[in-house]
């Protein structure tokens, strides 16, 4: 039998999206959590050139960042797809992964940090967040009508977002200037495919992150990747 583990900070929306890509496929494994200020000899060994969870152990191999790790789960292991068997919607849910992962530090900086950096980001989220309005208006999913690959992506955004949001007190995903982004995001939050694996610690995550703001302390603010 396949011996699996995951190497993870449970606030992390990337570890998150791995455990997710496990459930949908059934697959058993042995969750590891992580300290991020006393990490790990196996999470250093299993990725020592980031240093970053979360980290898949597949019969001894590891296999790092969040949206590899998905591809990985999807090639090896039966069960529902992920990423779709048509070359154009895969192209298709990769372009989006990329660009919602291109803005992981702009979110980040956008609700957890001060200063200029702060108004800097929150200028390119607001961008990020006119160009997703555009691209979701009347739609539920990112590619064709299947919840997947892209999907997953989207829980930086589509959860995660909501926490820094309520935390900070920096609302910017508003119905007033993006209708659509927010009608997206009450439909993803409540679709069928998300609800199901939903992390079971929400009062837990949004006091993680009221600490962080209040301590104002910016290296420990960052969910680390990817």
């Amino acid at each position: 039998m396949a011996q699996i583990k995951l190497l993870g900070f449970w606030y992390s929306p990337f570890t998150h999206r791995v455990e997710w890509a496990l459930k949908i496929k059934g697959i058993e494994y042995e969750y590891i959590e992580e300290d991020r200020y006393n990490k790990s000899p196996l999470l250093l060994e299993s990725n020592p050139i980031y240093k970053k969870v979360p980290v898949l152990i597949h019969n001894g191999k590891p296999i790092c960042d969040s949206m590899v790790i998905l591809e990985y789960i999807d090639e090896i292991f039966e069960g529902p797809s992920i990423l779709s068997n048509d070359p154009y919607d895969r192209a298709l849910a990769r372009f989006w992964a990329k660009f919602l992962d291109d803005k992981v530090a702009a979110v980040v900086n956008a609700f957890l940090r001060k200063g200029e950096e702060h108004e800097k980001a929150k200028e390119e989220i607001c961008e990020m967040l006119k160009i997703l309005d555009n691209e979701l208006k009347d739609k539920m999913l990112f590619v064709a009508d299947k919840f997947g690959y892209a999907d997953m992506a989207a829980n930086l955004v589509g959860l995660w977002m909501g926490f820094f949001e309520e935390a900070s007190g920096v609302v910017l995903a508003t119905n007033e200037k993006f209708p659509n982004f927010c009608t997206w995001r009450d439909a993803y939050i409540n679709c069928s495919q998300v609800k199901e694996y939903l992390p079971s610690r929400f009062d837990e995550l949004l006091a993680f992150y009221q600490d962080r703001v209040r301590a104002q302390a910016p290296t420990s603010a960052t969910p680390k990747n990817k």
